[in-house]
């Protein structure tokens, strides 16, 4: 499925992020031009579920514990119920559109 986004940049603790990208003394630049097919975490984020940092505080926790969903490591850092989650992952599941 694709979908366009914008992307918003939206950083709660810049310590976090310098760090997971340690790589970068500059930060990460991230340039984009289309339209993408875009992941469940990012939709979460389009939907207005979970901002940026909620995501990647949940996308760390699935980083250690590997087989656990996003939505449940969303969830269980209780950023949002888990059968809000399901419902929008059953929606995220049926986009066949493009939304420019």
């Amino acid at each position: 499925m694709m979908r366009a986004h914008t992307v918003t940049r939206q950083v709660h603790n810049k310590q976090d992020l310098a760090s997971y990208f340690e790589f970068s003394q500059s930060g990460v630049q991230l340039v984009e031009d289309g339209l993408k097919e875009i992941g469940f975490g990012e939709y979460l984020v389009e939907e207005q579920v979970l901002d940026r940092y909620q995501l990647f505080r949940a996308l760390q926790m699935q980083d250690r514990l590997p087989g656990v969903r996003l939505g449940e490591c969303a969830a269980a850092l209780g950023y949002a119920p888990i059968n809000a989650i399901e419902k929008i992952y059953a929606r995220f599941l049926e986009l066949q559109t493009v939304a420019v």
